[in-house]
């Protein structure tokens, strides 16, 4: 039996994958002679199930009838693998023709097949197979559903050639699949999972053809042609038509896209070329359409030409006919699964009818147990009493460390600020003692003229004097100011509140954290923009509150530009920006960066007490919820998040104007 398993794999392993090999110069006369003088009826639905991969470029009805043989030859021996391999092989041939409603149905009547008889290696192929049709049909979400099932098998399997193999094609097909949802990040990881498995592998052209079009998508155009024209040498050297196609379609589409419309039509035309030369149909399309586009102003009769045959092509693949035949396989499947299903909730109706008689048998058991263990009632009560005060104890020493953490939220925030304060009061500091220097030396030059009689020249002295005492004294107050804010904020919140003007608060405290994160990294520039209302009147609010709140937003963003500055590359320009303004009657705050953005993943979890995607050490993830509880509870306000990974994130923090 491992013979025949081993002969099976041999003859899938042409057709498991994306760069299917069936472009290379198969024996189709061999293996024609090799039916013909076959005797042994296993090794003759193994030689049906090549020549259905082998003979791909024959007329459907020649393929189709090596089929039929080869599933009926099957059956009467009772050579399950075999059916299902020849199935298999089948399939994937009709689907590069572009046959996907037929290969669909092939590829299910070989999963169903596979599970029924629990081949797990079959049955990862089979669900690849149905992946890659759905592929095909340009339906990747599905496709990348299926080839996630069969992952999930094929990881289950024994080591050896075939499952490595089978194992690399998923992760290069899903991959692709991310890839053309333009979900670039889900793409490179499973590309680059599985790179270095590809390095000295036939795979390997496959795998550079995606990753420069992961490159060309993102705009890095010259690694993208790197990649591509590896690829495409690759494949010419292993004669790898399929795979060449893809590659050519991808760079004629990088040369439109930087307007070299000569190579565009140079790699479309070869392209099609090779498509046509193994009837890959989806791939006759695409690159039908590359050329039309591109010969619209350069010759319409060409463009006319190439469109015609986009048409025909189109309708093959995805016309009425198709689509009905699609609709048709698909309700069977469910209708299959349906039932599967309905099998299995009996079974489970089944297991809770047992699991039901076997929990009343133990209740009974328990009831007599409790009843011969009465007497032992007041010792169980003392042990519960016991753990009860052990609970209480665990909880009051857990609330006293949320009462700490909070307190180091508070302190960590009440630190950004002191930094920046410090940064402020510097400069007018610096003043204070200049124009006082200034002034000594102004009044040793008075004594001097005063001497000399000088009287004009005194009066020109005494009111420099008197000028740079005006600059002394108001360069002082606004010292004064920094220091009774400060002040002001290290003090605990009273919970009165006081008529504010946002469009100062929010000012201020953008400044604040701005050169607070500067006094800790020097290095760190970012872009400040501001847009206020200058018709915001003031509102009632508690201001050490809220700009608490704004300082930990403006804290977060200036983390989020920094963090992505250390990857993003010099074209990044890191840039966080705050707007006010009256929306539905509320008074409206933004904070917004350019930074990495929030994944939806944990879009609803960052309010959480205690989450936080900071390293230890570097956040207690009491910042966004101490913030919520200070606008919704405190204020009557709400905070939304606007964001897109990758790209920004914006906190809209809205207040009422009545309060």
């Amino acid at each position: 039996m491992k013979t025949i398993t081993l002969a099976i794999l041999f003859t899938v392993i042409y057709c498991v994958g994306f760069a299917q090999e069936i472009t290379t110069k198969m024996p189709l006369d061999s293996l024609k002679h090799e039916l013909a003088i076959s005797k042994d009826d296993t090794g003759r639905v193994l030689i049906l199930a090549k020549l259905c991969i082998t003979a791909a470029n024959l007329n459907l009805d020649s393929i189709a009838m090596y089929g039929k043989d080869g599933v009926v030859l099957a059956q009467k021996v009772n050579f399950t693998k075999g059916e299902w391999g020849v199935l298999y092989n089948w399939g994937r041939t009709l689907e590069l023709r572009g046959e996907y409603p037929q290969s669909l149905e092939l590829q299910f009547r070989g999963l169903q097949l596979a599970e029924k008889n629990h081949y797990r290696y079959e049955t990862a192929a089979s669900l690849f197979g149905i992946g890659t049709d759905y592929w095909g049909l340009q339906d990747y979400a599905k496709a990348v559903n299926y080839f996630k099932r069969a992952g999930q098998i094929s990881k289950t399997i024994p080591h050896e050639p075939s499952v490595e193999d089978l194992n690399i094609l998923i992760d290069i097909n899903i991959g692709d699949s991310y890839s053309k949802m333009n979900r670039l990040d889900s793409a490179f990881f499973y590309l680059q999972r599985t790179y270095n498995a590809t390095l000295k592998d036939r795979w390997h052209p496959a795998l550079l053809l995606f990753f420069g079009d992961i490159q060309f998508k993102m705009g890095h155009y010259q690694t993208a042609f790197t990649y591509l024209h590896q690829s495409i040498v690759l494949n010419e050297k292993n004669n790898d038509l399929y795979t060449n196609t893809e590659a050519c379609k991808t760079i004629a589409r990088f040369f439109k896209e930087i307007n070299q419309p000569d190579s565009s039509i140079f790699y479309a035309k070869k392209g099609l070329t090779n498509a046509q030369a193994i009837g890959y149909k989806l791939d006759v399309l695409e690159n039908s359409k590359l050329l039309a586009g591109q010969y619209e102003y350069k010759d319409i009769r060409q463009a006319h030409y190439y469109l015609k045959l986009v048409m025909l092509v189109s309708d093959e693949l995805y016309g009425a006919k198709k689509v009905k035949e699609l609709q048709k396989i698909l309700s069977a499947e469910q209708e299959r699964q349906r039932k599967i299903e309905a099998e299995r909730v009996a079974y489970q109706n089944q297991l809770k009818q047992y699991a039901f008689l076997t929990s009343l048998g133990i209740l009974l058991l328990i009831a007599f147990i409790l009843y011969r263990n009465n007497k032992q009632k007041q010792k169980a009560n003392s042990l519960l009493q016991q753990q009860k005060e052990e609970i209480q104890s665990t909880l009051t020493q857990l609330k006293v460390t949320q009462t700490q953490l909070i307190q180091s939220e508070k302190m960590a925030s009440l630190g950004e600020l002191t930094a920046g304060i410090a940064h402020e009061i510097q400069n007018p500091l610096n003043f204070v003692n200049n124009f006082s220097e200034v002034n000594t030396e102004l009044i040793d030059e008075l004594k001097l003229e005063i001497v000399e009689g000088n009287y004009d020249e005194v009066n020109a002295i005494a009111d420099d004097i008197k000028q740079n005492e005006q600059k002394i004294n108001m360069h002082g107050k606004r010292a004064d100011n920094i220091v009774k804010g400060m002040l002001q904020h290290s003090q605990s919140s009273s919970g009165k509140k006081e008529p504010v003007d946002i469009n100062a608060l929010s000012n201020e405290y953008l400044r604040l954290s701005y050169h607070g994160l500067r006094a800790k990294d020097k290095s760190f520039n970012a872009e400040l923009v501001t847009h206020f209302d200058a018709d915001l009147s003031k509102i009632n609010v508690i201001p050490q509150d809220i700009g608490r709140v704004l300082l930990n937003l403006f804290n977060n963003a200036f983390y989020s530009v920094n963090q992505k500055k250390k990857t993003a590359g010099e074209d990044y320009k890191p840039e966080v920006s705050v707007s006010t303004g009256i929306e539905n009657g509320q008074v409206v705050i933004k904070v917004k960066d350019n930074g990495a953005g929030i994944p939806d993943a944990i879009k609803d979890k960052i309010m959480q007490p205690f989450f936080t995607t900071k390293p230890t050490g570097e956040g207690t993830g009491l910042g966004l919820s101490l913030s919520y509880d200070i606008v919704v509870k405190g204020h009557g306000g709400s905070i939304a998040i606007e964001t897109k990974e990758g790209e920004f994130t914006e906190f809209q923090i809205l207040l009422p104007i009545q309060n």
